[in-house]
């Protein structure tokens, strides 16, 4: 049986998935408290919203073979999408005065570890 367009969309769809909560267990692991994952707003979407103190901490997540396809995979008009809902999202949050923000990317390489690069844009 042939794959189509249709079986290509659900594994990227998948991949995207299983790398996300790869991401967000790692984040776990390195002390963030997970606030929201596939965060959607009318102006953009983020993978990861996490916490960890007075950080509110906005995460792309890149499943990629190697770090400079995941860095480069985050341009210009992703970091919008990213930043418009991360304003949504700390716009709802009773603490917001008191936060501030970063926006990191975790890439999602085969057979390594996460990389965590914070406070890329």
């Amino acid at each position: 049986m042939a794959s189509g367009p249709q079986d290509k969309k659900l594994a990227a769809y998948r991949r995207g998935f299983f790398a996300e909560y790869i991401a967000a267990l790692y984040l776990l692991l390195k002390g963030y408290h997970i606030a929201a994952m596939r965060y959607r707003s009318r102006g953009g979407e983020v993978d990861i919203v996490a916490r960890k103190g007075d950080l509110a901490v906005f995460v792309e997540v890149k499943a990629r073979r190697h770090v400079d396809e995941a860095i480069s995979a985050v341009g210009f008009t992703a970091q919008r999408r990213i930043e418009a809902a991360s304003l949504h999202w700390l716009a709802k949050q009773k603490d917001a005065a008191k936060l501030s923000r970063r926006y990191d990317i975790v890439a999602i390489l085969p057979w390594r570890l996460p990389v965590h690069f914070p406070d890329v844009f």
